[in-house]
């Protein structure tokens, strides 16, 4: 089967959509399908173009049997809403030669991620032209994300035009994934239920994500003592997460001489954050960059609490990649969401899982944080064998990336998938 991929992210990117994209045309090239990749060159989380790749230029190459075209892109210092609008655009407007020439290769699935929904005209049209199936996989709904956070102030008209245009496009496709239920409800009113939809969660590797993983290579690099006590935070440094809530925290234990918080990351925030941290004088807190993806057990059995912190209004629209490897860590995640977001739900569904409390309630973090810290100190399970085993029943990467397999081969048949499949169709 031929089976393109269009989409901004991809790897070598160490966290987020790009990852994810990366893995699953990987194992997809491994099983023996032709696969080929429409996206820009790496620049995230870092903001700023991968070495080795220039962000101006078109490049071809292939990365583990798959080939990869890499075209231009604006790359925002920091970003803003008119500058992200305008990055997004960028790859949009480069990235369209690029797609439509695929018609020559003649693609069965063309599979585009969101974000950005502004590759979806381009690749409606190939698909068109080509007869190929089309997949709208959302990762992010990035107008919900945008607007549950306040970054669109063109009032309630332009919510709506914009609701409008994407609901129209989101119905031409043959079938819609995203990676969480409560996303999937939102693409059930997006697409008014005349479009399949398939749940498509984020995986981790459950056999090389583990618990028991020697830590004290990390100890020593950073000089942490055996008694000291670790909060982390690893991964996107951006406006969403709200991680002023982390800097609030720290003040408040910065009594405490065995705790440290650790900061792990790249994002448009990072540099506020390292200057609110030195006003605020936090010795207690520490930043450093995204580890290598092969030091990743380790750096999970680092820590006594996971941090998986966001804004109000940001948990159903993105859903966080870091905690699948928490909980396949077996890690204690402490989580910021509403009680009926699908964070929310995932908690009360499976108490012990994680902890929850209200986004950008300090109160409810501080006493929950200081719970769990004390609780690791007397007695607590190194393990959380209840986020373990959920990851080891729903998180396994080889099951979720076999059943999209299949997906897509029934995608592509003379039978479409409908929406009344109780196993893969929401």
């Amino acid at each position: 089967m031929k089976i393109l991929l269009y989409g901004i992210n991809y790897a070598p990117e160490l966290t987020g959509i790009g990852k994810y994209s990366g893995e699953m045309f990987d194992w997809l090239a491994a099983r023996g399908h032709e696969v080929r990749v429409v996206c820009a060159p790496p620049y995230y989380p870092e903001w700023r173009v991968g070495d080795g790749y220039l962000g101006g230029w078109y490049r071809q190459e292939q990365l583990h049997g798959v080939k990869v075209l890499r075209c231009p892109l604006f790359v925002p210092k920091r970003p803003s809403t008119l500058t992200r609008l305008l990055h997004l655009c960028s790859f949009a407007l480069t990235s369209l030669p690029a797609v439509l020439s695929q018609w020559r290769w003649k693609p069965d699935v063309i599979i585009t991620i969101e974000p950005t929904f502004f590759c979806v005209p381009a690749a409606l049209l190939l698909s068109r032209m080509t007869g190929a199936r089309s997949l709208l996989h959302v990762q992010d709904f990035e107008l919900d994300a945008m607007l549950g956070l306040g970054m669109a102030n063109n009032g309630r008209l332009m919510a709506v035009v914009c609701q409008t245009v994407e609901s129209f496009f989101m119905r031409r496709f043959s079938a819609v994934s995203s990676i969480s239920q409560s996303m999937l409800a939102r693409a059930v009113r997006k697409t008014r239920q005349s479009v399949p939809l398939y749940f498509f969660p984020n995986w981790v590797d459950t056999d090389f994500i583990k618990p028991g993983v020697d830590a004290s290579g990390f100890r020593q690099r950073w000089g942490l003592s055996d008694s000291s006590q670790i909060v982390l935070y690893s991964g996107n440094l951006g406006k969403k997460q709200g991680l002023e809530l982390l800097l609030q925290a720290a003040k408040h234990l910065s009594s405490e001489p065995d705790v440290v918080f650790l900061v792990l990351g790249e994002g448009v925030e990072k540099q506020t954050l390292i200057e609110q941290a030195k006003e605020l004088d936090l010795h207690n807190i520490r930043f450093d960059s995204l580890q290598p993806y092969e030091d990743l057990p380790a750096l999970m059995a680092l820590a006594d609490v996971h941090l998986v912190i966001q804004k109000k209004g940001a948990a159903d629209a993105v859903l966080p990649s870091k905690l699948t490897t928490i909980l396949a860590a077996g890690g204690y995640a402490l989580i910021t969401a509403e009680a009926e977001t699908e964070l929310g739900l995932l908690c009360e569904q499976y108490p012990g899982i994680a902890e929850r409390v209200e986004p950008e309630n300090l109160e409810q973090f501080l006493a929950s944080l200081k719970a769990m810290l004390n609780a690791a100190k007397t007695g607590r399970p190194r393990v959380n064998m209840k986020a373990r085993q959920y990851a080891l029943e729903k998180l396994r990467k080889e099951a979720i990336l076999q059943n999209f397999d299949d997906f897509l081969m029934s995608l592509t048949s003379k039978s479409a998938p409908q929406k009344s499949n109780p196993r893969e169709i929401y």
